[in-house]
């Protein structure tokens, strides 16, 4: 982690803010902020939190996200939740939220696909960026000023668009030929965002899903040819490659569009594999690598996340493991990929060394 501690004594950067929309990956404590479910989630009480701060904060692991780390690499404050009304918001916002999907409820309720009321989804998290401009600037030059030295990461979000699916029996045929429609809304949002005036934006490929303890459980085969050489399932990591191929694709095409802006793919599907096949480089335990420090209890079809039962064991060394509670990683996880992806950041909006 020292490697992320030290970027920002060693790089100049433009950087002064960074805005973050996104799921339960990114999200930092707006959905417990949510009422009446918020509270009552795992992410509100322990063991969530416990590596940081040392007590729940709503981050859906013992620790810090890849969102927190960035912050720290480019010598910000940690952001803080849109929702926490007593928060500052001086050098950005975090808008994400635990369990929003890229698409809106209605595409899923044509499909028959249940999503938790509470969660949202990408464009609602826009409307509270637009709300947020609005209240920092009076016209659209001010606005373009105010976003001119920040960082605006849409993403990683589309995976709950998946996931639900999946928990509900979709085939994977038919999660395939929506996942365009999940593309083209991350492309939407991130030309809002460019319009808007960001010049440097981020925008996440999914997770390895196929890696995750939950779905590896959920989903597992007796036929040995359905995982591949670290253990994963094939299909799910197959649907999932489709999905970021797809995305990058959009990401070229407004490349094009907007030549001058840098836009930027991160490619935590390939970084993540790359930590599993390298697992004792970076810290990890070889025989946990497919298995969460906090074995998840049950899962709760309309929830985001699982755990928060205070009688299942929580591992002594989650800075040993990979996973966190099956569908989230841990705090030392999320610092490893932010060592790589920070790196690439850095190069695609060619900060100064």
């Amino acid at each position: 982690m020292s490697m992320i501690a030290t970027y920002a004594t060693n790089i100049k950067c433009p950087i002064q803010s960074l805005y973050q929309l996104g799921d339960s990956l990114s999200d930092t404590g707006n959905l417990v902020r949510i009422l009446p479910v918020g509270p009552t989630l795992p992410s509100a009480r322990p063991p969530y939190g416990e590596t940081f701060p040392g007590r729940p904060t709503g981050r859906w692991s013992d620790g810090k996200l890849i969102i927190d780390f960035m912050a720290i690499a480019f010598g910000l404050p940690l952001l803080n939740p849109n929702l926490d009304r007593n928060a500052s918001f001086r050098n950005g916002v975090n808008f994400a939220v635990a369990g929003a999907t890229a698409l809106n409820s209605s595409f899923f309720a044509s499909r028959g696909i249940i999503v938790p009321p509470y969660v949202g989804s990408l464009c609602l998290q826009l409307a509270s960026f637009r709300t947020y401009l609005a209240s920092i600037c009076s016209t659209p030059q001010e606005c373009a000023d105010n976003l001119e030295r920040a960082l605006v990461l849409v993403g990683e979000i589309g995976g709950n668009d998946i996931n639900y699916a999946l928990q509900q029996g979709k085939s994977l045929d038919e999660i395939q030929a929506y996942v365009p429609f999940i593309n083209q809304a991350i492309s939407h949002a991130t030309r809002e965002i460019i319009r808007a005036g960001a010049s440097r934006v981020v925008v996440p490929g999914n997770f390895p899903i196929g890696c995750f303890p939950f779905t590896l459980s959920a989903f597992a085969s007796n036929d040995s040819t359905a995982y591949d050489e670290l253990g994963c399932l094939k299909s799910l990591n197959n649907l999932v490659l489709y999905q970021n191929n797809n995305l990058q694709v959009a990401l070229n095409a407004l490349r094009r569009e907007f030549p001058d802006i840098a836009i930027i793919y991160a490619d935590y599907y390939n970084v993540v594999r790359s930590i599993i096949r390298l697992a004792p480089v970076f810290g990890f335990d070889r025989t946990t690598l497919l298995k969460p420090c906090y074995r998840i209890s049950q899962f709760i079809r309309q929830s985001p996340g699982f755990g928060g039962d205070p009688s299942v064991p929580v591992c002594p060394n989650p800075h040993r493991y990979i996973h966190w509670d099956g569908l989230h990683l841990t705090q030392e996880a999320y610092g490893r990929i932010s060592q790589i992806v920070v790196d690439d950041i850095i190069a695609g909006i060619k900060c100064l060394p």
